[in-house]
């Protein structure tokens, strides 16, 4: 049973609770406040990808089907909402972003945002027609897949790519918070993390995909192929004389056209590149290059097999001698 005396004292400690919790120690300001910056919060600009990711696959994604007749009223007029709701978006991120670099209020960022959000919409013609080859690839790649529209509705790695290829084009406009966002909302629907600044090609697919990580400085080439649990990362990152880790360089491997890397395999270090046409193995781990045409893979174990008291080894698989290894 609760007392006057028990109250008072939970009074004061939610009082105390409020006063700590009304700051930001990590960017000494507030948003959402009225003195503060207004920012649409992450659930606006994940309704805005939404919106858009439909406009890209109208009928295919989105809550309703679009009749054919009316498919071009319906992005018209969908693409028109969601610029305007982004281009609110994107000049808030960019007002945020300014003072938290303490840079002088140059009022220059409803101009960056009319830009991003122009950029956004000349790019999206040509972002469909990489995502129709993208789409190719996973239904060509993958033996169980029944349909174009299995892929396109169903595939987390074509909503990963999807995903990517929107925040791409405004991560390339300069755009803080935003596309970060979206890349993150697409790796909690899929397990696939892809950062927004990563350079990929088309005919890109990702099979099965949980796990797959790829940073901010990978570069990508033409119909590449991965697996489930591929890293493409950085090694331990350079720092300043101060011990800050130096920003805005070459972190991550570069990946060129016709790879596949193959389940967990982890490759690491921005001069590292893979050549075109190699096959990297299973659980493979590389901190350098290899030549076009590779083949790299670890050498394969002997498993014991055991029954009845007796065990023996598994036979090597056959060819597997004739193969190079790194």
């Amino acid at each position: 049973m609760t007392t006057p005396a028990s109250n008072a004292d939970l009074n004061r400690l939610i009082a105390e609770a409020a006063g700590s919790l009304c700051t930001c120690e990590g960017c000494g300001m507030t948003a959402n406040t009225v003195k503060g910056i207004h920012l649409a919060g992450r659930k606006a600009i994940c309704r805005v990808l939404d919106d858009l990711v439909a406009i890209l696959f109208p009928g295919c994604h989105g809550s309703d089907p679009v009749p054919p007749a009316h498919v071009r009223t319906f992005i018209e007029e969908r693409l028109q909402e969601s610029a305007e709701a982004l281009r609110e978006q994107i000049e808030r991120a960019f007002r945020y972003q300014c003072q938290f670099d303490k840079c002088k209020d140059c009022g220059d960022c409803v101009r960056q945002a009319e830009q991003a959000v122009r950029a956004l919409i000349v790019a999206l013609p040509d972002v469909k027609c990489t995502l129709q080859q993208d789409v190719t690839a996973a239904y060509e790649g993958d033996p169980a897949a029944r349909s174009i529209m299995e892929v396109v509705m169903s595939y987390p790695g074509v909503q990963a790519i999807i995903a990517h290829r929107i925040a791409h084009v405004l991560y390339k406009q300069g755009v803080p918070l935003i596309p970060r966002i979206m890349s993150e909302y697409a790796h909690s629907q899929t397990g696939i993390d892809i950062h927004p600044g990563a350079m990929i090609g088309p005919g890109f697919f990702i099979d099965h995909g949980t796990g797959v990580v790829i940073g901010e400085t990978t570069t990508i080439g033409r119909n590449v192929k991965l697996y489930q649990g591929v890293t493409l990362g950085a090694l331990s990152f350079p720092k300043d004389a101060d011990g800050n880790p130096i920003k805005g360089i070459k972190r991550h491997p570069d990946v060129q056209d016709d790879v596949t890397i193959y389940a967990g395999a982890t490759i690491l270090g921005g001069d590292t590149v893979i050549g075109a046409g190699s096959e990297i193995g299973g659980n493979v781990w590389l901190t350098h290059s290899v030549p076009a045409n590779s083949k790299v893979f670890n050498q394969q174990p002997k498993p014991l097999i055991t029954g009845h008291g007796t065990h023996a080894e598994t036979p090597k698989a056959p060819g597997a001698a004739k193969e190079s290894t790194l």
